[in-house]
């Protein structure tokens, strides 16, 4: 890389305010980058993912009925005598 030459200090101020905004660029990117790490590693999506699906299933007339014959069946399980 060859070294700049300048004739005046107007253009060393002018280059210094480009590599700053730069820079600022370049720091921002680096934030966006671990704000979207983040995200895909937070189970918010994925909690959000199964409300949908379980809500789309209990709709309609088979959701009421889901809604009503599975509590009995988890009781049944769990009460149900470990010898049979």
């Amino acid at each position: 890389m060859e070294t700049k030459k300048y004739s005046s200090y107007a253009e060393i101020d002018h280059d210094l305010k480009i590599l700053k905004v730069e820079r600022e660029i370049h720091y921002q990117k680096i934030l966006l980058t671990i704000d979207k790490t983040k995200e895909t590693f937070m189970p918010s999506k994925t909690v959000s993912f199964v409300g949908d699906i379980y809500q789309k299933a209990t709709s309609g007339m088979l959701g009421t009925i889901l809604k009503i014959a599975v509590p009995y069946a988890v009781n049944w399980y769990i009460n149900r005598k470990r010898g049979d």
